[in-house]
């Protein structure tokens, strides 16, 4: 076992602190990571403080994970010691269901394996990026193009790839009228790729405080839902709406935006349930769906397409430090648009 330096909950009402954590010895297919950095993910946030179930403490989440590969075991193929690579929200699967062999991993009919708070193969729970180093196997690594900073592309790593991956299924391009509900972490990448793959793009916001930022991003249009107006001004106009929010939000409200067989992707994660009207659905056959994180396949394509069209997440660099601030922050909607963590500083 090899000890790295860390940040641990040890509880679910407990502040994050400075701790160690023990990573596997490297087998024959395992990568082993120098971390440099690691993006905070509203996902960390509930998982940590137990509002999606109880967890095991002490805790270390982090799923947007960015490095260099320091060592590799002695059958791995797809890397090489040096080369800048990302680990996103799993780090293994069964490898053997449809889904699996679909290139659907996030979606394997037997569990994916999750980067923080799953039971790993060996039988120990996995703990993530909030720390300086890790050890994966070499199918759930993918590479980090030159031509994207690693401090950016570590949120391309969850928030990249669970907007990128809707933006694909359901078609987002020329032609399309895309919304993007909510401009956090999520939504500012929402708007960014789905811009680049052509679609014309409106950010939907509680209010117009980040409207210069969705317009400088790409957007066509941005509009307020706390004024009522916005929903009889947008009535039967998207083809495509992602909503990334993870709060409770109105549902139905959107769904009149929808036109003829038009589609709600949820992306975000609230704790309670949301409202659906069935009768909602009817008109103009709307369907409303739920997306999860894009497979190892579509999230190399998805760094490839950043680095082609020269996007990354826009960050705020901390320290070790600075993680509990930051979390409340993220909980105030105070940051545009990802935190990301200097994993160098968390030896303090």
């Amino acid at each position: 076992m090899t000890t790295v330096h860390a940040y641990a909950a040890p509880s679910a009402d407990a502040p994050l602190a400075p701790s160690t954590i023990e990573r596997r010895e490297l087998g024959p297919l395992d990568v082993r990571i120098d971390i440099k950095y690691c993006g905070i993910c509203h996902s960390d946030i509930h998982f940590t403080r137990g509002e999606w179930g109880p967890q095991e403490y002490p805790a270390t989440p982090g799923h947007e994970i960015v490095g260099v590969v320091a060592e590799v075991g002695a059958d791995v193929t797809r890397h090489a010691v040096g080369d800048r690579v990302g680990v996103g929200c799993m780090v293994n699967s069964c490898r053997d269901c449809e889904n699996c062999a679909a290139g659907e991993e996030q979606y394997c009919l037997k569990g994916s394996t999750l980067t923080y708070g799953s039971k790993d193969r060996d039988g120990t729970i996995t703990k993530g990026g909030y720390s300086t180093g890790v050890v994966v196997v070499e199918d759930f690594v993918v590479k980090v193009p030159e031509g994207i900073s690693l401090q950016e592309a570590a949120p391309l790593l969850c928030a990249g790839i669970t907007t990128y991956s809707p933006l694909r299924h359901w078609g987002a391009g020329p032609g399309k009228k895309v919304a993007v509900v909510g401009l956090g972490g999520l939504g500012h990448m929402a708007v960014k790729l789905a811009v680049a793959m052509g679609a014309e793009v409106t950010v939907l916001s509680q209010s117009l405080s980040k409207k210069d930022d969705g317009l400088r991003l790409g957007a066509k249009d941005y509009f307020a839902t706390s004024d009522k107006q916005t929903f009889k001004t947008l009535r039967n106009h998207f083809d495509l709406i992602i909503n990334t929010v993870s709060a409770k939000i109105d549902i139905n409200a959107l769904l009149g935006t929808l036109t003829l067989n038009g589609t709600i992707v949820n992306v975000g994660a609230p704790p309670e349930p949301l409202e659906i009207g069935v009768f909602n659905l009817f008109g103009n056959r709307r369907s409303f769906a739920g997306s999860s994180i894009g497979g190892i396949r579509e999230t190399q394509e998805m760094l490839d397409f950043c680095a082609e069209h020269g996007i990354g997440a826009d960050i705020e660099l901390i320290e070790g430090k600075q993680i509990n601030e930051a979390w409340e922050r993220v909980l105030a909607s105070d940051v545009r648009y990802r935190f990301v963590i200097d994993t160098a500083t968390l030896t303090a």
